[in-house]
């Protein structure tokens, strides 16, 4: 993924007002009003305010600036991109960010207004996707199915006599300053300029069918819950027949033995009172599979062993994280009659506690 700095074109120690006037600088020129059917346009508009999302705030910017993009949950893949923020489709952007032009900009500078911007392109879809510790420990490709509206074969379009096609009306107002022109979407077609003339009885009302599909997704190693990955133009198609985006969120599923705590994985072994005396090896399950753990003689219970590089993948880099095990000596809880005469003759051959009592930590 770019640097959000080198997205908006300005140098890291920039300040806000300068981010907020680059971001407008971006926003105009690539505004999907001022360039429609332009999937490029559309994608440079969508990152640049992605990049603005972030570093016009203050807490997020620091985060970013000190961890990068891991700093806040953001990632891509190839033409997929996946991040902890919420995906912001396009109208997420204009209700967000309108503002930073004063007034209702996209309206004045392009004449569209929020029923031009409509008819870019269909709705996302969000579904959330779990994983398995083990799959996000090598990564995996996975197929999800989905049910999507696509426009139904067949279905014919109208103008809308409302607008003349134009998408969207125009009022009048008489002020003491004079007559002011002000434009809005069409009521009747809520800005598409169209209006369903003939359509199969399959078909909804918008001319609209569901459609189940399968869709592959390479997941990368690394991932958290809450990251998320875009999938261009598997979303709801338009009365244009033009697709948003599928989103992607992931989650984790409970694993039977490991937490995760960010790259690293915890994991709780229980050992006999003679191994934690002598030492010795046991064999533990890891992220990969299993491996030997060797325990050294004398450990007390709950001490933490680390094994380097066991742990998660960095997100985009080749380090792992570690995996942390707690030891814990079992105590038998019954035992035989000569059992517990072995005990009461080592109790009497070992030397005496030196500190018994310590302060309790939480």
């Amino acid at each position: 993924m770019r640097d959000l700095y080198e997205v908006l074109g300005v140098s890291h120690d920039v300040s806000e007002d300068t981010i907020k006037k680059a971001y407008r600088k971006l926003a105009l020129k690539y505004h999907p009003d001022k360039n429609p059917n332009d999937k490029e346009s559309e994608q440079k508009f969508k990152e640049a305010a992605e990049a603005y999302s972030i570093l016009s705030d203050t807490q997020k910017r620091g985060q970013y600036d000190q961890f990068g993009h891991a700093g806040v949950g953001m990632g891509d893949m190839g033409a997929a991109g996946f991040g902890g923020s919420v995906h912001m489709s396009m109208d997420d952007i204009f209700s967000q960010f309108g503002d930073i032009f004063g007034g209702s900009p996209f309206e004045s500078f392009f004449g569209g207004g929020a029923g031009q911007r409509s008819r870019g392109r269909g709705a996302d879809i969000q579904i959330k996707l779990p994983l398995l510790f083990e799959e996000i420990s090598a990564g995996i490709e996975k197929k999800v199915k989905i049910k999507r509206s696509v426009l139904a074969q067949g279905v014919t379009f109208n103008t809308c006599h409302t607008c003349n096609g134009a998408g969207q009306v125009s009022q009048v107002t008489n002020t003491i300053l004079g007559q002011m022109r002000s434009a809005s979407a069409c009521p009747n077609c809520r800005g598409t300029g169209k209006q369903i003339g003939n359509r199969p009885a399959s078909a909804g009302p918008d001319g609209m069918i569901k459609k189940d599909e399968t869709i592959k997704i390479k997941i990368p190693a690394g991932v958290e819950a809450g990251n998320y990955m875009t999938v261009n133009g598997q979303g709801n198609e338009d009365i244009n027949g033009r697709p948003g985006d599928l989103i992607v969120i992931f989650d984790e599923k409970n694993h039977e033995y490991f937490i995760r705590d960010g790259e690293n994985v915890l994991l709780e072994a229980t050992i006999q009172y003679p191994v934690a005396v002598l030492g010795g090896k046991i064999e533990i399950p890891t992220l990969d599979g299993r491996a030997e753990l060797k325990i050294p003689a004398g450990i007390q219970s709950g001490q933490v062993l680390r094994m380097r590089g066991k742990g998660f993948p960095r997100l985009r880099s080749r380090f792992r994280g570690d995996q942390l095990v707690r030891i814990m000596v079992h105590t038998p809880s019954s035992l035989s009659r000569s059992d517990k005469k072995f005990i009461e003759e080592l109790k009497e051959k070992l030397p005496p506690i030196k500190n018994p009592f310590s302060k309790m930590e939480f």
